[in-house]
């Protein structure tokens, strides 16, 4: 079965990677949330989380569901794995890849989401990434002048 993928930083509508990577290869994007994550960084990309030591009560991570046209989803599955520097049972993945609900404007739909692996998850816990309070990354110079001020 073909999942869509909930996108949350450089892969959504507007940011660099999807230009890169999805443009051209899908037949759909519509607005999602995800309740109960939060999103941390400390650079040029955002890190998702869903750990309740991490997540305050109402956090909800704001981005876009990608659906990708059928004959790109295993070119994509790899590509985004690539990106994502995931490796299906790999100890050392900078994300890991799972299937989770997210809300649309038509109603929930399972979607592949990439969490913070375990070495991000150390470094947010060790106070080395700012929190994202509102939930929304943006890449654009503004955007990153405000955080870097946090």
């Amino acid at each position: 079965m073909y999942y869509p993928f909930f996108v949350y930083g450089t892969l959504k509508p507007g940011e660099p990677n999807y230009t890169r990577l999805l443009a051209g290869r899908i037949v759909g994007e519509e607005s999602a949330t995800l309740a109960g994550a939060a999103l941390y960084t400390a650079g040029p990309f955002p890190f998702m989380v869903r750990e309740p030591d991490l997540v305050v009560p109402g956090d909800r991570v704001f981005g876009a569901l990608i659906t990708v046209a059928a004959e790109q989803y295993a070119t994509m599955m790899v590509d985004l794995d690539q990106l994502e520097a995931y490796t299906e049972g790999g100890r050392a993945n900078m994300y890991e890849r799972i299937l989770l609900p997210v809300e649309t404007t038509t109603g929930p739909r399972t979607a592949w989401v990439y969490l913070a692996g375990r070495e991000a998850l150390a470094q947010i816990r060790a106070g080395q990434m700012r929190r994202i309070s509102e939930g929304e990354w943006r890449s654009d110079a503004a955007a990153l002048a405000y955080w870097r001020k946090q």
